[in-house]
């Protein structure tokens, strides 16, 4: 009879908090990297944005598509 080791495929206690609080650094990144790119193409002219060929109610849509889908 094999005998199978199934601890080593579950996760201890302390590796699911590590990757719970990991997410939560993450996600607080990729929040930070969003209001940082709303708030500069916010603060660009009118021309500007036309110069790079967005409008000014693209913005949020912009930043979140960049930073939320990688």
């Amino acid at each position: 009879m094999a005998f199978v080791n199934s601890r080593s495929s579950v996760l201890g206690f302390s590796d699911r908090f590590a990757a719970v609080v990991k997410m939560v650094k993450d996600s607080a990144e990729k929040r930070r990297v969003y209001r940082q790119t709303v708030l500069e193409l916010s603060n660009l002219s009118d021309r500007d944005l036309s110069d790079l060929g967005i409008s000014r109610f693209e913005i949020t849509a912009l930043a979140r598509a960049t930073v939320y889908t990688k």
